[in-house]
């Protein structure tokens, strides 16, 4: 059994996520941020629908927890996302100086190591939680496309 308030456990409520992005066939990609194991805010790609490419998981998710707390700044949190983020996304997760990063899965073409991009230097990072699960629901999604 799943332990309540582990990496597993919100990283699943990230894959939600993702799963109501493919939903709106948008790529599946989920995003949460924690503050005292308490979800404080949601996302998932909207590119398509809002005809925007900052729309990414990451970015609604910041910005609705920003909005939450009331300030920029997301220090003691943590931001759970099912695809490791993008040069943009990975900028934002810097500036929010968010305390912690679990990454599902790491995407070799376009995430944010692959550039060389560093997170804030206090930025704890955990990759690979519920990696299959967050990694196939993406191959899934780009191989219907083909």
């Amino acid at each position: 059994m799943e332990e309540l308030f582990s990496d597993e456990y919100f990283m699943r409520k990230a894959l939600d996520e993702a799963f109501a992005a493919l939903e709106k066939d948008e790529v599946p990609v989920g995003a949460i941020i924690v503050s005292k194991n308490k979800i404080i805010a949601k996302g998932h790609n909207l590119t398509e629908t809002l005809t925007d490419v900052t729309a990414h998981a990451e970015m609604q998710a910041i910005t609705s927890a920003a909005n939450y707390l009331g300030g920029k700044y997301l220090k003691d949190c943590t931001l759970y996302v099912t695809l490791e983020p993008c040069v943009m996304c990975a900028g934002a997760v810097y500036w929010s100086q968010i305390s912690k990063i679990v990454i599902g899965a790491r995407d070799e073409k376009r995430g944010f190591q692959t550039a060389g991009v560093q997170l804030h230097p206090k930025t704890e990072m955990v990759f690979g939680v519920l990696e299959n699960e967050c990694s196939e629901v993406v191959k899934g999604f780009f191989n219907a496309k083909r």
